[in-house]
């Protein structure tokens, strides 16, 4: 056997011995979080993040010995941020909305995250936290550990994907000025072109019943949210006794 794993999470804050830490792990996040806030999330370097709270690029090595290591501490400070009760209330559906909206606002107040990859993640306190919370919503309702990961894979799958998206129209409108109406007004020649070819039937109906192009975010939001947890809902069995 090997070393132990350099993982943030099994390295103690404080070294046993040397000198007091000047800082402490929480204060270098927070200011890496808030320069991601303003500025982007490859903004927060070492040296930018040295800068903010005023030390110098190597001394924030002892304290966290990589930039990876940085990241995953911002990720878990973000998820502390959700309101969750201790443990599930026993309604599921209510619970996992309450988490969606939470995640969604998490996100929506540090845009960064959505540019982040979901592989390779090590779970910190905090997101160990919202898994247990989420994932314990389904729990002894009948179904096995992998259809309980399938369906909560399901629902962050919605949320993570929403948000992305969301956030990426408001850099786009930040860009170009351009909101989403203006854009589909912008495009209405060649959408009406397409639709006089009548060769592409779904994309006409899109374009003529769909009502989700116009709804507001929270609104496109609670409505994929409600297709989600019916589809979580369909696949719990029914208590013993009863019709499925």
């Amino acid at each position: 056997m090997g070393d132990a794993p350099d993982i943030i999470w099994l390295r103690p804050e404080r070294p046993a011995r040397g000198p007091r830490p000047a800082y402490s792990r929480a204060q270098i996040v927070e200011a890496a979080i808030r320069v991601a806030d303003h500025e982007g999330l490859d903004a927060a370097s070492m040296r930018r993040v040295a800068k903010e709270i005023g030390a110098g690029t190597m001394s924030l090595y002892r304290y966290i010995p990589r930039r990876e290591d940085l990241i995953e501490l911002m990720v878990d400070a973000a998820l502390g941020e959700l309101d969750l009760p201790e443990r599930p209330s026993g309604d599921w559906r209510a619970d996992l909305t309450l988490l969606a909206h939470g995640l969604r606002a998490v996100s929506l107040r540090h845009p960064w995250l959505t540019r982040l990859p979901q592989t390779r993640r090590v779970f910190g306190p905090n997101a160990l936290r919202m898994l247990e919370f989420g994932g314990g919503t389904l729990d002894g309702r009948g179904l096995s550990i992998d259809e309980m990961m399938t369906l909560f894979g399901i629902f962050n799958g919605y949320v993570d994907g929403f948000v992305r998206a969301e956030v990426s129209w408001a850099e786009e409108e930040r860009r170009t000025g351009m909101d989403r109406d203006q854009w589909m007004a912008y495009t209405s020649p060649y959408v009406h072109q397409i639709l006089a070819g009548g060769r592409h039937p779904v994309f006409s109906k899109v374009v003529i019943e769909a009502r989700q192009p116009h709804m507001d975010p929270e609104a496109r939001f609670e409505y994929g949210l409600g297709l989600i947890l019916d589809t979580i809902a369909a696949s719990i069995p029914a208590p013993s006794g009863q019709a499925s």
